[in-house]
């Protein structure tokens, strides 16, 4: 069974539907490549899982810990290069508002570094984390 319709509407933009809850996300060709860059390009989707994928993993391994987790956050950079045209550098930059010991730490980036996205990706292409300690 599928997870995600997406139906291609024109004007270089698609609407994306997550069927198990009927979420929408709607995707715009960037500006530099003939869109409008009015919504997620399908590569800023790509940087995004990865960070938002870190991030929720981190959540699921501090819960079973009883570590507290609110108000962190990711700043995620995509890096494009051309010939062939691809995202080529994802730059991950964390922000935490609780200070953690050496142990928590370890944990934390830990489970960021195991996400799912994080393995999916190739590895030729560069994962630069900084968790900001």
């Amino acid at each position: 069974m599928a997870t995600i319709e997406t139906v291609y509407v024109g004007g270089l933009r698609t609407n994306n539907t997550h069927l198990q809850s009927g979420t929408q996300i709607i995707t715009d060709a960037p500006t530099d490549n003939q869109g409008k860059g009015e919504a997620f390009s399908p590569t800023d989707l790509l940087a995004t899982s990865l960070g938002t994928c870190m991030l929720t993993t981190m959540a699921i391994r501090t819960a079973k810990h009883g570590i507290n987790l609110d108000d962190a956050s990711v700043a995620v950079t995509k890096i494009m290069a051309a010939d062939p045209r691809r995202v080529s550098e994802i730059v991950v930059q964390f922000k935490f508002t609780i200070k953690y010991t050496d142990e928590q730490k370890k944990l934390l980036e830990d489970a960021a570094l195991t996400c799912p996205v994080y393995f999916s990706l190739s590895e030729k292409l560069v994962k630069t984390v900084d968790f900001g300690w």
